[in-house]
């Protein structure tokens, strides 16, 4: 059984859910979705894991004040509060950057990183695009101009969901229907505040050496290309990590093609 569960970090009051019991497998979601994009995988691992996915700041059900805070820190508080001392992380995006960032300040509280197309704190700017991907990007940029926030949120499942360089609407159905309504939320979100990383690591992107933990990288071959050679120098730069493309999806692969995506994670899991 699936229960919710609200507590407090700072002036955010976390919304998450949790089921299940055994090992602590925490999901993280990306920046333009919430804890409902693991829906599958929450399901999925409920028979042998104790799962938990919760909203951040800016996300789905959570509430907050503005103020300065830190999403390593929030998450610490859901670990702390529902009293697990150790977890595997699962992150996508920018939940795989706080996973790591998490990992380099707590080392003994995780197990290991299971990582989606991460982002990582310090890693360097790319402005240089295929051409076909620049097009979409100006759109995007005119419609942030325009602040016209409906749009945007097409856009950017254009550029996350389908894949920059793919036919806008190549992923359709529930994956679609949901993400428009994930992003939209965040989209219309209050100002959180301004976020701070712990002064341990500045930049992250030059300790990937340092995450000792087993971890494994998974992307998508139509995911924007510079992330692609990021996840591949990510998987060179951590000692104990294994890379996995899953072909035919984007930055979402988990909710583009679950049972695949599930099969990488419950073989990691075994493995660890």
């Amino acid at each position: 059984m699936v229960k919710d569960f609200s507590l407090v970090s700072g002036k955010a009051t976390l919304s998450g859910v949790e089921a299940g019991e055994g090992p602590a497998l925490v999901f993280l979601h990306a920046g333009v979705a919430d804890r409902r994009m693991w829906q599958d995988q929450i399901a999925a691992f409920a028979g042998s894991h104790r799962v938990i996915a919760y909203d951040r700041r800016g996300f789905g059900e959570t509430r907050y004040e503005a103020e300065t805070f830190s999403h390593v820190d929030d998450l610490l508080a859901v670990l702390d509060q529902q009293g697990i001392t150790s977890a595997v992380l699962v992150g996508c995006s920018q939940g795989g950057r706080i996973a790591i960032d998490f990992t380099l300040t707590h080392p003994g509280r995780v197990g290991g990183l299971f990582l989606v197309a991460p982002s990582v704190t310090g890693a360097p700017r790319t402005e240089d695009f295929p051409p076909a991907v620049e097009a979409v990007l100006e759109l995007l940029e005119e419609a942030e101009e325009e602040e016209d926030l409906d749009r945007i949120n097409l856009l950017e499942a254009w550029l996350w969901l389908d894949g920059p360089a793919s036919e806008e609407g190549r992923v359709g159905g529930p994956a679609r229907d949901l993400f428009l309504v994930m992003n939209d939320r965040a989209l219309h979100a209050p100002d959180p505040g301004r976020e701070t990383n712990p002064a341990a690591f500045p930049v992250a992107y030059s300790r990937l050496a340092d995450l000792g933990v087993p971890a494994q990288v998974v992307w998508g071959d139509a995911d924007f290309p510079h992330l692609q050679q990021r996840c591949v120098h990510v998987v060179q730069a951590m000692p104990q990590a294994l890379g996995t493309v899953i072909p035919g999806t984007a930055h979402l692969p988990n909710m583009e093609q679950p049972e695949t995506f599930n099969g990488h994670l419950r073989e990691f899991l075994e493995g660890l």
